[in-house]
């Protein structure tokens, strides 16, 4: 699963955490055991095979249901209990080899969302049918079985889908529905005739029923886990391609084929490459890649049908930006990079989650360097970084495994820690073992587990079997332990040799960590431009010696490391003092390191504005994305204070130079780069106040109702961003017609990111009405939340807070209370986190109060960071 940057965290994110981060570093793990795997339901009956027939009601967004399950029971027992959750079971009964038929009385238990039959004699080891008739709902929000309305050639239309993970395929079938049970699902759909449907095989049977209805029966599955279980339909079109032998389809609703060209061949591409990787072939004869208008955020891996919210898929070839582009191609490698991390092997259990999704997000980003260097992916990446490090150097961080104990800590797992710690540290792991041993060691991985489930455990026995190296030591540090080090550099001159001293501590932005910990951590050394070479810096410090003291000496010259590293003042200058000739990732190492000590008080301020001077013909868009993304904190700290007049000040004259350069107009076969790269300071001058970047987009956007081709794909996104964020009443009509009448969820997007941006208060208010009507989507809801928030966050909290029930109602109920105390996670003030903290320990549960909590803490340190550097600010640049 590959979420957008607002994450489908659930409300119990912390309390699964916190018990985490409370465990010492841990004991070795396991390699995996069913009868050991943590779960709710008892291992003693296990499905083998499910047959299961739906009939969908979509009018009415009901459908009822009957399924078979071929069980195997492992060892006497007196009770069969599986999972159903927003079910009503209408009939039960169990036949063993003999034939003969006993009904059983459901006991459904709705909190714990399990389905319990006792039996009135017990059951000997052995195989039997238990048989079951249900009825269940079609819902507005994306669990289970769900419903999308949208609009096609300007007629109302609807479809229905599922997403299933991590515990919501009981709302669907009444399974098993925990990753260890897996098993064959053999589906059979009654659906409107006028739709097509998709799922996990390819449809072996199609007929015809009474009353404008058809049934649709798939072909079986391998054994998988329930979570992967899927179902699309309703008025679709696909654009089909053939790849080694699999049929591979890009599905979307009426009229957007022309968008399913790059996808279809960036998905051909990535199957021939996995294949290839991996040494095991793509298993199943189809794969669909399906977009959808709407329900849910990002896209979900299901095995042979992986479902994608409509933007991140599909590319317009004649007005979407670059970033699109990427966009797709990157989460596209994600989704199909778990067709075998998560699919073919999948985790025991959902502590282990990050096998699946740390491990698809770095696949991902070596499949995007393979087939697109020119985007700099690596590069990006540690831009991107910077995010999920800031998170892990709080107290309220977890470690990348973390214990989970129910369905909604499992929800609450999916997050920047799971995904991006998980991918930054096996990129410093492959770097460390080596690309060539690292992938012999995953191809022996996936080889002895597929079809099956594992830990951590199984993953370093296999890496250390192909490498020699002991990687559980390593590894177990990383993953079992919160937060990161802080690797310290001092080195002198002696004799004509470097003398070198490494040191690491915890690093943290709010307060000390009480615990002495430590890791087990491979650093790169080398001189600037030069070779590097590896060593393991295992306990409190290191000191080593260097042959020479020519050159300056660089750690981690490559920025594969998960670690800040913190010169002494001499070796930062020789570094700052060569900074536009470093090599690239060693550039943007440099700033993000830089800041990184700024934000936590180690450096002062006016030596990241004197680094960031040294950079202004940068020509990477990764490090000006760095760069600018700093100094847009820095402005935030500052809002309504006079600080904020001299960040903007040195915003533009920094960056102003270099756009001169490169110009209003793309020239005529310039790299794709530059272009970004002018899209990307126009909007920063315009959000820093410059009157004529402001005044450009302002015209350029009345060129755009004239006429859309007016405006290119490059800037089209600075164009409507300033539009709406200086936007007067008549703008704002305008933009929210557009919104009304987008022919796709981009441009949708586009326009009502641009509306949630208003500076002005009365359009923002406009905009919070949207946020409960209920026409508008559940998924939505956040971006549009935060977007206002970020320019009215006290407007924004008194319509929150006056408009609650309504609210909370409009919002899908995993990762409402998150999303209700993210509101203040832009302040920098302390007292919005007292106002919000003791506002939800009033209104909501604990569960609430310890995500809150959470927030809170974001914002102390923001506000910390504030009253330290705003006088910095003031010395700096007056």
């Amino acid at each position: 699963m590959r979420h957008m940057p607002v994450t489908r965290t659930a409300a119990a994110l912390a309390l699964a955490f916190a018990a985490a981060t409370a465990i010492a570093p841990a004991q070795a793990e396991a390699p995996y055991s069913f009868a050991a795997t943590p779960g709710k339901l008892p291992k003693d009956v296990v499905p083998i095979q499910y047959t299961a027939h739906l009939v969908a009601d979509v009018p009415g967004n009901s459908f009822r249901g009957s399924q078979t399950v071929d069980i195997e029971v492992l060892k006497p027992t007196s009770a069969i209990m599986l999972n159903a959750d927003n079910m009503e079971i209408e009939a039960a009964s169990l036949s063993g080899q003999g034939g003969k038929q006993a009904r059983l009385t459901p006991i459904l238990d709705r909190k714990a969302q399990t389905l319990r039959f006792e039996l009135a004699q017990p059951l000997a080891p052995g195989k039997y049918q238990l048989a079951l008739q249900f009825r269940g709902l079609i819902t507005r929000e994306a669990r289970g079985l769900f419903y999308v309305n949208y609009k096609a050639g300007g007629a109302d239309k609807k479809l229905i889908a599922t997403t299933m993970a991590p515990s919501d395929a009981r709302r669907v079938l009444p399974t098993w529905d925990e990753p260890a049970f897996r098993a064959r699902f053999k589906l059979t759909v009654d659906v409107p005739g006028n739709f097509k449907a998709y799922s996990t095989t390819p449809i072996e049977t199609r007929e015809a029923l009474a009353g404008g209805m058809q049934r649709i029966s798939f072909g079986n599955t391998p054994k998988m886990p329930s979570y992967l279980v899927v179902l699309v339909a309703g008025e679709m079109e696909r654009l089909a391609g053939e790849q080694d032998g699999v049929d591979i389809g890009i599905v979307t609703t009426e009229g957007k084929l022309g968008s399913a060209t790059f996808p279809l061949a960036a998905s051909r591409e990535l199957l021939h490459y996995f294949n290839d990787y991996f040494g095991i072939p793509y298993p199943l004869p189809k794969l669909d890649q399906i977009a959808i208008p709407g329900g849910f955020n990002g896209a979900m891996e299901n095995w042979g049908a992986v479902v994608y919210n409509e933007p991140t898929l599909l590319v317009d070839p004649k007005r979407s930006p670059e970033r699109v582009r990427k966009m797709s191609f990157d989460i596209n490698a994600h989704e199909l990079a778990h067709q075998w991390f998560g699919n073919l092997v999948t985790m025991a259990w959902w502590d282990n989650l990050w096998l699946n999704e740390g491990f698809a997000s770095w696949m991902a980003a070596k499949a995007t360097q393979h087939f697109h260097p020119e985007w700099r992916p690596y590069l990006s990446g540690i831009a991107e970084r910077e995010y999920v490090l800031n998170l892990d150097a709080r107290k309220t961080t977890h470690p990348i495994q973390a214990r989970i104990d129910n369905e909604e800590q499992a929800a609450a797992a999916f997050d920047a820690i799971t995904y991006h710690k998980g991918e930054a540290f096996l990129r410093m792991l492959e770097a460390y073992l080596g690309e060539e041993p690292f992938r012999k060691g995953i191809r022996a991985y996936m080889a002895k587990h597929q079809y099956s489930n594992t830990t951590s455990a199984d993953l370093w026995q296999a890496l250390e079997k192909a490498t020699g190296k002991p990687v559980e030591k390593l590894a177990s540090d990383w993953t079992r332990q919160p937060g990161f080090p802080l690797v310290k550099v001092e080195q002198a001159c002696e004799n004509g040799k470097r003398r070198v001293t490494l040191s690491q501590e915890q690093y943290r932005l709010d307060e000390p960590a009480p615990e002495k910990r430590l890791w087990d951590i491979p650093v790169q050394v080398g001189t600037v431009n030069g070779k590097a070479w590896t060593l393991l810096l295992s306990g409190p410090s290191k000191t080593f010696t260097q042959a020479s003291c020519e050159g300056a000496l660089v750690v981690d010259p490559y920025s594969v490391g998960y670690f800040r590293v913190h010169y002494d003042p001499a070796s930062f200058q020789a570094l700052a003092a060569q900074a536009p000739q470093l090599r690239d990732s060693t550039r943007l190492k440099l700033l993000t390191d830089t800041w990184s000590m700024v934000s936590s008080g180690r450096m002062q301020l006016d030596g990241y504005l004197k680094l960031v001077a040294s950079y202004g013909d940068e020509p990477r868009l990764a490090v000006w994305d760095s760069i600018l993304s700093n100094l847009r904190t820095l402005d935030s700290l500052a809002r309504g204070e006079p600080e904020q007049a001299l960040i903007r000040r040195f915003l533009i004259g920094f960056a102003k130079p270099k756009f001169q350069k490169l110009g209003w107009e793309e020239k005529p076969g310039e790299p794709v780069e530059d272009a970004e790269l002018r899209a990307m300071l126009a909007g920063a001058l315009a959000r820093a106040g410059d009157p004529q970047a402001i005044a450009e987009g302002k015209a350029r956007f009345a060129r755009y109702l004239q006429d859309p081709n007016a405006v290119s794909p490059a800037m089209i996104d600075f164009v409507i961003g300033t539009a709406g964020r200086y936007a007067d009443a008549a703008t704002y009509d305008a933009l929210a017609a557009r919104a009304a009448a987008a022919p796709n969820s981009e441009e949708r997007n586009r326009f009502g990111k641009a509306l949630t941006s208003a500076q002005d208060p009365a359009l923002a208010a406009r905009t919070m009405q949207a946020l409960v009507a209920p026409d508008t989507p559940p998924d939505l809801i956040p971006y549009m939340l935060y977007g206002v928030a970020g320019e009215h966050l006290d407007q924004t909290w008194a319509f929150a807070t006056a408009h609650r029930d309504a609210l909370l109602n409009n919002m899908e109920a995993v990762g409402r209370y998150s999303t209700f105390a993210g509101i203040v996670g832009s302040s920098a003030d302390a007292r919005h986190a007292d106002m919000m903290e003791a506002y939800m320990r009033k209104h909501f549960g604990p569960d609430a109060v310890v995500e809150a909590e959470r927030v809170g803490n974001g914002v102390r340190i923001r506000a910390a960071q504030k009253a330290r550097l705003l006088p910095q600010v003031r010395a700096a640049l007056k």
